[in-house]
């Protein structure tokens, strides 16, 4: 079975010119793009999410990745379907491919 995990990372601006931390006002995050992880050779959504955060996830003072969105393969060409082509074209261009 496939997977797609979706995913948005958000970088800290504070943490380039200052020590990036809440605690000193210096923190400044941005959301930036995300990806789409295509995951093979797993049963389970929950396992495809675990391996995704494991081996792509980040999070620490400068940035950090997280999933915001999971669905069987399925599901996303359903969704694919429904957006305008070009955009649609865009998001399986840039989707990576993985497997454990």
């Amino acid at each position: 079975m496939k997977f797609v995990i979706s995913t948005q990372y958000l970088e800290n601006y504070g943490a380039h010119s200052e020590d990036g931390k809440f605690t000193s006002g210096n923190a400044y995050w941005k959301m930036k793009g995300g990806s789409d992880y295509i995951v093979s050779g797993l049963t389970r959504v929950q396992d495809a999410v675990a391996f995704v955060m494991a081996k792509f996830g980040e999070n620490d003072l400068y940035a950090k990745q997280f999933p915001t969105a999971y669905r069987t393969f399925e599901q996303w060409e359903d969704e694919l379907e429904e957006m305008d082509g070009e955009y649609a074209e865009f998001l399986i261009g840039q989707a990576k491919e993985v497997c454990p």
